[in-house]
């Protein structure tokens, strides 16, 4: 597609610009929220998002989509939903054969909305196509569509009739991003764009061809040995009472991150320089994904909890 990686590279800065602006004209503010979504497109990642009602995640996603030229599916999460109202199901058709109805997983980005609030055997369904990137229905195995990405929402007010994900699974997210409320200017901004009848069309910026070239052209940068190290010792100080584990983390934790977490802190960096015009990674594009990488991963004990104190405390603490 490009006749280098350098060419690739200077190519994914002026695209990511093109991109920023595309869903600028709908998104206001956020910005570090869409760049590590688009980020972890990019690493072939999936994102968590915790937010409450209202924050406009639905429309981030959909919008996001349409910029990036990628079919979209929203999946509302609901306590009745069956794994085949996610990955399909077979029906017979009128020549009396078994005929496959795709499901909407079959799409490029996958909104699933409230995955918390779906039984464990559906929650199951979904995650089992993030790590497979496909789904096995009466023994005949169908590939999802490249590239393949899912969003799932979560509300962290009304946790009655909820169904949380065990840490097992949230580990199949490289990213938790918690949606904060917009600034006072920012709200003002969103209130105008929303109330004034004024359409607004988003072009598409890239192909699905080219996202899939600029995901292995991600995994090609060179990264020095100093980068590899901070980053697996970042992972290893979490782990309390370890060699390596952090004071903080033999106080404030009772577990800490697994290896996928140090793969994730390198392909993240890796994505982070090549955005920001890097051609290799350095410690600090580790630090940049480094909370939503670990958020979701390491687990506060009661300690931690009684003196209040946050995961982007204990995280800040161990850079």
């Amino acid at each position: 597609m490009y006749n280098t990686d350098i060419d690739g590279a200077k190519a994914l800065v002026e695209q990511y610009e093109r991109l920023r602006n595309e869903i600028g004209k709908v998104i206001v503010g956020q910005h570090d929220i869409i760049h590590h979504t688009v980020l972890s497109i990019f690493c072939q990642g999936h994102v968590l998002l915790v937010g409450v009602p209202g924050l406009a995640k639905t429309l981030l996603v959909n919008t996001i989509g349409k910029a990036l030229g990628l079919t979209f599916s929203r999946i509302q999460f609901t306590p009745d939903l069956m794994p085949s109202d996610i990955v399909g199901t077979e029906i017979l058709d009128e020549s009396r054969q078994f005929k496959f109805i795709k499901g909407p997983v079959f799409a490029n980005i996958v909104l699933a909305d409230e995955i918390n609030r779906t039984p464990p055997k559906t929650q199951a369904a979904l995650l089992e196509a993030m790590q497979e990137k496909s789904i096995t229905v009466s023994g005949k195995t169908y590939r999802l569509q490249e590239p393949f990405f899912v969003l799932a929402t979560q509300n962290p007010i009304e946790q009655e009739g909820t169904y949380p994900l065990p840490e097992a699974q949230l580990d199949r997210f490289m990213f938790n991003l918690t949606l904060d409320y917009p600034s006072y200017e920012e709200e003002i901004d969103i209130v105008k764009n929303t109330t004034a009848g004024k359409e607004t069309t988003v072009n598409a910026v890239l192909s699905p061809e080219e996202i899939v070239y600029f995901q292995q052209l991600v995994r090609r940068v060179p990264v020095s040995d100093n980068v590899y190290e901070y980053a697996v010792n970042l992972v290893a100080k979490t782990r309390p009472h370890t060699a390596k584990a952090h004071d903080w983390a033999n106080r404030y934790l009772s577990w800490g991150a697994g290896p996928r977490a140090s793969q994730y802190l390198i392909i993240g960096a890796k994505a982070n320089a090549l955005m920001t015009g890097k051609y290799s990674p350095d410690i600090e594009d580790v630090q940049r994904v480094a909370a939503p990488i670990l958020r979701h991963r390491i687990i506060r004990n009661y300690t931690a909890e009684a003196e209040g104190i946050s995961i982007e405390a204990i995280i800040d603490a161990l850079k």
